[in-house]
C-alpha cells in the first residue's frame, strides 16, 4: 500500500507536473530543441499511462512493480539517459511511421460513426420526448384537465384582497 502511494505521487510529480511545467516553459522560451524533447516525451508518456491501464489490474501484484514503474518514469525524464528520446526515436515513431495512414483512417472513421451515433440517439431522444410530451397530453383531456390548466395560468398571479369595510378617513359608516 505505502508503495503504490509513493508510486502515485512519483507519477504525478516528476511524470506529470515538472514535464507539463517544463514543456510550458520550452513553449514560452520558444525553444525548438526543448519543444521537441517534450513533445517525444509526451507521446511516450501517453503509450506508458495506456498500457498501465492494463498492466495495473493484471500485474500489479508482481513483487516490486511500483518501484519498476517509478524508476521507469524517472528514466524516461533524466536528460542524462533520455530515455524517453530513446524510446520514441528507436520503437514509436518507426511503428507510427509503418502504420500511420491506417490509424488515420480508423481515426476518420471514429469520427464519422461518433457523429452518426450522437445525431441517432438525439432523434431517439428528441422521439421519446415528444411521444411523452403527447401522452401527457392525451392523459390530460379529462374532466380535471380544464381546472389544471387554469391553475397553472394563475400561478404567479397575486390574489387581491377584498376592499377594505372599516371606516376610514374619507368613509362614513
Amino acid at each position: 500500500m505505502m508503495s503504490w502511494m509513493i508510486c502515485r505521487l512519483v507519477m504525478l510529480v516528476f511524470g506529470m507536473l515538472y514535464p507539463a511545467y517544463a514543456s510550458y516553459k520550452a513553449v514560452k522560451t520558444k525553444n525548438i530543441r526543448e519543444y521537441v524533447r517534450w513533445m517525444m516525451y509526451w507521446i511516450v508518456f501517453a503509450i506508458f499511462m495506456a498500457a498501465e491501464t492494463f498492466t495495473d489490474i493484471f500485474i500489479s501484484w508482481f513483487p516490486f512493480y511500483y518501484e519498476i514503474k517509478m524508476a521507469f518514469v524517472l528514466w524516461l525524464l533524466s536528460p542524462y539517459t533520455r530515455g524517453a528520446s530513446l524510446l520514441y526515436r528507436k520503437f514509436v515513431h518507426p511503428s507510427l511511421s509503418r502504420h500511420e495512414k491506417e490509424i488515420d483512417t480508423y481515426i476518420v472513421q471514429a469520427k464519422e460513426r461518433s457523429y452518426e451515433t450522437v445525431l441517432s440517439f438525439g432523434k431517439r431522444g428528441l422521439n421519446i420526448a415528444a411521444s411523452a410530451a403527447v401522452q401527457a397530453a392525451a392523459k390530460g383531456t379529462g374532466p380535471g384537465a380544464c381546472r389544471t390548466a387554469t391553475q397553472m395560468r394563475n400561478v404567479g398571479r397575486t390574489r387581491r384582497s377584498p376592499p377594505s369595510r372599516l371606516p376610514g378617513p374619507g368613509r362614513s359608516r
